[in-house]
C-alpha cells in the first residue's frame, strides 16, 4: 500500500478530483477507501460546520456543526464518482439521521460534500435511484452539499485502522466494513 505522505504529492495530478464523504466514524470510512483502486489520497477530517480548525474534542461536543469526513482525491479514469458513491452507500447506513450504529450526534451524519456540479448530479441521481428502488426500506437522509470549511483531523486519526488493526473499535466496526467492501467491490480493490 502506498504511504500517505507519498500520495500527498499526487494531489496535483491535473485530472484528479476531490470528493468528501461523511459516513460515521472517519476511521471506518478511511479504512475502506484506502483499499480502492484509483483513490490517490484519503485524509480524515472535519467539514461543513461553523468551527474553524476544530479539534476532535470540539467536534465530539456536537456544537460545531462539523461532520467527521474523509477527503478523497481520486483519478476518475480509474474509479468513477458513481463507483465511489456506490461503495459509500454499501458501507454505511444512509437512513439514520445523525447516527451510525452506536455513534450518535451531528458529527456522524450521512453526507456527500461535492467539489463539482457533476459530482452533485451523480450523487442526486444515485439517491433518486436508491429511493425509487426502496433499496434500504427507509428514506435516504444523506445530505448533498458543496464542500465547505474542511479541516484535516489530527495526525493520530490519520491511517488509524492501518496502524491499529487490533484496537477494539477497529476490529468490531472498521474491519467488517473493509471485508464487506472487498467482497462486494472486488473489481475495485487495489
Amino acid at each position: 500500500m502506498v504511504a500517505r505522505h507519498e500520495t500527498k504529492r499526487r494531489d496535483d495530478v491535473s485530472d484528479s478530483q476531490t470528493l468528501v464523504l461523511g459516513g460515521g466514524c472517519f476511521w471506518c470510512t478511511e479504512a475502506v477507501y484506502k483499499e480502492v483502486r484509483g483513490v490517490l489520497d484519503v485524509e480524515s477530517g472535519y467539514s461543513n460546520g461553523q468551527a474553524q480548525q476544530p479539534s476532535y474534542e470540539d467536534v465530539c461536543t456536537g456544537t460545531t456543526g462539523c461532520n467527521e469526513v474523509v477527503r478523497l482525491v481520486y483519478d476518475p479514469s480509474q474509479v468513477s464518482t458513481r463507483e465511489l458513491l456506490e461503495i459509500f452507500f454499501v458501507i454505511h447506513d444512509p437512513t439514520t439521521l445523525n447516527r451510525q450504529g452506536n455513534d450518535v450526534g451531528t458529527q456522524y451524519r450521512s453526507g456527500i460534500y461535492v467539489t463539482t456540479q457533476e459530482q452533485r448530479a451523480t450523487a442526486q441521481a444515485l439517491i433518486e435511484e436508491l429511493t425509487a428502488e426502496n433499496a434500504f426500506g427507509r428514506p435516504v437522509v444523506t445530505e448533498v452539499l458543496p464542500l465547505q470549511n474542511y479541516w484535516p483531523a489530527e495526525d493520530y486519526h490519520q491511517d488509524f485502522f492501518e496502524r491499529n488493526p487490533y484496537q477494539g473499535y477497529c476490529m468490531a466496526v472498521a474491519a467488517p466494513k473493509v471485508a464487506k467492501f472487498r467482497k462486494t467491490f472486488a473489481r475495485l480493490a487495489r
